[in-house]
């Protein structure tokens, strides 16, 4: 099988000499950012398999358990198993598309890639979380706690107008501090940071012109279930 990625496609060599030597600012203990990870020509790379995603598993807006508040990002997935929620049955993972019945599509091989290289971990991601950020679209203070495999960390990549991200403490009351994100930056959050507090405060119109739609696109890869 091809590959869907190259060399140009990263900024740094995408951690092949490890992640030590890569330009990287390190936030609290086991949050990594890379700034501009990704270099324009793989953003639209990317870009393209992501709509591919999409196109096979449309976007949908899923609801909060028990009050069935709609959330303000459309979603999909890819990978063996996806995000979803709704009000009966809450956060969880399933295999299928929740509208379309049908298997989530593959993951590109770009973002096992980026895990391999930039998380340390050695299983594969199970799941990437595809958040579509339109309009007013943000996301409050949560943490990515539905997965059995806390021991592996989430990485998240940027596509689109910047956003800012706000990160807390392992309470929801701790002190936050604030990050812009901008499209092809790449985010690790592992370790003492796996269950911190997090969010999308706001999406900043305009300082993109990847999706011609505008918006901003998230991808949130995880490992789901232990490794055997």
């Amino acid at each position: 099988m091809t590959k869907d990625y190259g060399p140009d496609m990263f900024l740094q060599g995408c951690g092949s000499e490890g992640t030590t030597d890569l330009n990287h600012v390190c936030l609290p203990a086991g949050c990594t950012y890379f700034p501009r990870f990704l270099t324009e020509a793989g953003q639209i790379a990317l870009l393209a398999r992501i709509r591919q995603v999409i196109a096979e598993a449309p976007l949908y807006t899923p609801t909060m358990p028990r009050t069935g508040k709609p959330f303000s990002v459309a979603m999909t997935n890819c990978g063996p198993l996806g995000w979803v929620s709704d009000k009966e049955a809450g956060y969880r993972y399933e295999a299928l598309h929740p509208q379309t019945g049908r298997p989530w599509p593959p993951m590109p091989d770009m973002l096992d890639y980026l895990w391999a290289s930039l998380t340390g971990y050695k299983h594969k991601p199970q799941a990437c979380l595809v958040n579509f950020y339109g309009g007013k679209a943000k996301l409050g203070l949560h943490r990515d706690e539905d997965e059995e495999e806390f021991s592996a960390p989430i990485l998240s990549v940027s596509l689109g107008n910047s956003a800012i991200f706000r990160i807390g403490g392992l309470k929801r009351r701790d002190p936050t501090e604030r990050l812009e994100l901008q499209s092809g930056d790449v985010l690790v959050m592992g370790g003492a940071s796996r269950l911190r507090y997090h969010g999308i405060d706001r999406v900043l119109p305009g300082t993109s012109d990847l999706l011609e739609e505008g918006g901003r696109i998230n991808l949130t890869l995880r490992r789901v279930t232990k490794a055997e």
